[in-house]
């Protein structure tokens, strides 16, 4: 086929044919209604089909030039891995953030969390061993009995927190679809999306703190505090991103990192900050631990050298 082009509300095929029809009258080739001259020509519509493809095939070239300036390690199909050196620095650490972006086609997304279980809490690489998970990272931040999500977690029937916190967190981790009118995975954005509705199409729900917005804005006002951190975000491809940085940041500096690196991100809710913070890896040969420790008011160093127990994960396996 020569292309597709439009007329009014009606799709035809430009197969070089004189005629068609367009709303029950016939157009000719050379641009007349039988009842009526229009300005309008096959040569344009090809020319304006033709345009289209060019900035189509100039969108596939920068996606792939992001990938380009991405270092990406394959750990297995739909599964990459890298480390990018940040163009902001922190006053501690490497500077480096580390991400694994994630093909929901491919993997299946679990939350898990020990009032569920009725089980202690475990690290982020002791919740992987037992439940045979590829990745893991945090599910979130815990409130003082060491167990509930800050905010609204629900996983299929069973409720760690059922509120839903509409005036700070404006960011809700969703998988686990029911059926096929939405992804396998998203970040709603409560701001942009219609809650009300999405909450009927999945069986699994994190909310955390929106860090960057549908429209891809730093949300986060500048503050003097910094920790290490992890988050989760998805990609304008629908990848979702887990990401840490054991160099504290302020958030709004983090968010900015993100914005200015060449993951083309979409959206990213905030997950866990100081030594809470978790990321740990282990598939085909290639296992990566990553713990925070800086913590403003808290852990004003850089010392610690092992993961801390946490209750609530979102973890990868394969579909």
């Amino acid at each position: 086929m020569a292309g597709k082009w439009i007329i009014g509300s009606m799709s035809v095929l430009a197969l070089g044919l004189s005629s068609v029809l367009y709303q029950g009258q016939k157009f000719s080739a050379k641009g007349n209604l039988e009842d009526k001259t229009i300005n309008y020509s096959i040569n344009d519509s090809i020319k304006k089909q033709e345009e289209k493809s060019i900035l189509k095939k100039e969108i596939q070239k920068n996606s792939e030039d992001y990938e380009k300036k991405i270092n990406w390690k394959k750990i297995a199909k739909g599964l990459s891995f890298t480390e990018i050196d940040s163009k902001i620095k922190s006053e501690i650490g490497d500077s480096k953030l580390t991400v694994l972006k994630i093909n929901p086609e491919y993997y299946k997304f679990n939350l898990i969390s020990s009032k569920e279980r009725g089980e202690e809490n475990k690290t982020a690489k002791e919740w992987a061993k037992t439940n045979g998970l590829v990745a893991v990272i945090n599910a979130g931040m815990y409130q003082d009995d060491y167990k509930t999500n800050t905010g609204f977690m629900k996983n299929y029937d069973f409720i760690n927190n059922g509120k839903l916190n509409e005036k700070d967190y404006h960011a809700v981790v969703a998988f686990n679809k029911k059926d096929e009118t939405v992804p396998d995975f998203q970040i709603i954005d409560l701001k942009c999306q219609n809650w009300d509705e999405l909450k009927k199409k999945y069986n699994s729900f994190t909310q955390g703190i929106r860090m960057i917005d549908c429209n891809q804005k730093n949300r986060w006002s500048q503050q003097n505090k910094k920790w290490s951190m992890s988050a989760i975000g998805t990609d304008k491809q629908g990848n979702c991103l887990f990401m840490f940085a054991r160099s504290p940041y302020s958030v709004h500096d983090f968010n900015n990192l993100l914005l200015k690196s060449p993951l083309d991100i979409y959206n990213v809710m905030y997950l866990e900050g100081g030594p809470e913070a978790s990321f740990y890896l282990n598939h085909d040969k290639t296992e990566v631990e990553k713990f925070g420790s800086y913590e403003t008011g808290f852990i004003e160093n850089d010392n610690n050298d092992r993961f801390w127990p946490i209750p609530n994960i979102i973890g990868i396996s394969k579909k």
